[in-house]
């Protein structure tokens, strides 16, 4: 008989007892990490693609090791107006653009950017998109396009220059007959202003302002046009515009590569998506800013848009999306769906709303004068 104190048979007693704990214990996995390829329709050097690996970063950043997005930028896979394409095949996991960049598919697609939007600026646009019907609608829009992706939209751009011109516009007129870069629904609105339109995408625009082969083109904001190189190659740039005043970013997903990814993972991204959104607006206000002030110094003139033109955009902007929602009952559709929510929401907006600039003359327009 053995000596269950002996060394032997402590031994034996440890091995069985781990052996058992062993077995109670369920088997833990583990994490893999899923690699997700993106491309952005922006050159790498645009404060765009940055704001897309900033999108990228909050996402690795919370999930850990378990979920890694890498952003390339445009053309490394497929050119900027290919985007849609390629995610809804596979050839790219994801990716970072604007809607109005697929409005040859379906000129709905271009309300969540291009024209007066009954008014709204971009983060009420996102306020209609999340909480008022527009992500459903968007949703649609896909659908009957056989694209199977997942979108997610975040992001308010600031209001966008009517864009940079050899001369300084002065009267509706001085828009007729210009070759002029824009894309989305302004293609049309501007169009119907009398402006020959040529949709470039971002990193083509200033060699065909610099050739000669376009005489005008508005990109987005102070930081990218500097960036681009706009003012190396004109001196005059329009400030205020209706044609593109409440944009914002699209960022998409593969809708397999997306659904094979855990709840948690799913979750990760909607808040990273917030918190993206969040974080752009606040970038772009320091930014922007630095930059409009370095281009004043640098001897760049900037022009407010005069109100007249501003006018014929509207005017121009209403017979547009009334020959397009007879066309084409989705951009109905949206078009309505903007209407009522605009209609209650800007009612609030402006009523509520105090004039900043009063307060902002107040402790300025001396020390400026």
């Amino acid at each position: 008989m053995t000596d269950s104190k002996s060394p032997r048979r402590r031994n034996l007693l440890k091995g069985a007892a781990v052996a058992a704990g062993a077995m109670s214990v369920p088997m833990v996995s583990v994490a893999q990490t899923t690699s997700l390829r993106f491309q952005s329709t922006w050159p790498a050097k645009d404060i765009f693609h940055e704001y897309a690996n900033d999108f990228a970063k909050k996402v690795n950043d919370m999930a850990g090791g378990r979920l890694k997005i890498e952003v390339l930028p445009s053309g490394a896979v497929v050119p900027a107006f290919q985007l849609l394409e390629a995610v809804n095949k596979g050839t790219l996991d994801g990716g970072h653009g604007v809607v109005a960049y697929h409005y040859g598919k379906n000129s709905a697609l271009a309300l969540w950017g291009s024209g007066p939007g009954f008014g709204m600026d971009a983060n009420t646009v996102l306020a209609w998109h999340n909480y008022g019907g527009g992500k459903a609608l968007l949703d649609e829009i896909y659908k009957s396009l056989n694209m199977e992706v997942v979108s997610y939209l975040y992001g308010p751009m600031p209001t966008q220059p009517l864009g940079w011109f050899k001369k300084p516009v002065a009267k509706v007129e001085d828009m007729k007959g210009l070759k002029f870069r824009t894309v989305g629904l302004a293609v049309d609105m501007f169009t119907e202003m009398g402006t020959a339109v040529n949709p470039l995408p971002g990193g083509e625009i200033v060699p065909a302002l610099d050739r000669g082969l376009i005489d005008a083109a508005e990109f987005n904001n102070a930081s990218s046009d500097r960036t681009l190189g706009f003012p190396d190659v004109v001196k005059n740039c329009m400030l205020q515009s209706f044609h593109q005043s409440g944009e914002q970013f699209e960022v998409l997903f593969n809708k397999g590569k997306y659904s094979a990814l855990s709840q948690e993972l799913r979750s990760i991204i909607d808040y990273a998506v917030q918190a993206a959104s969040a974080d752009m607006s606040w970038k772009a206000v320091q930014r922007n800013s630095q930059d409009y002030a370095d281009m004043k110094k640098a001897g760049i003139k900037f022009y407010k848009t005069p109100d007249a033109v501003l006018r014929a955009q509207l005017a121009a902007w209403d017979k547009t999306v009334a020959k397009k929602a007879e066309e084409n009952p989705l951009f109905k559709k949206v078009l309505e769906s903007q209407r009522v929510f605009a209609e209650r929401a800007l009612q609030w907006q402006n009523d509520y709303g105090v004039d900043f600039k009063m307060a902002y003359n107040h402790y300025f327009s001396k020390k400026k004068a």
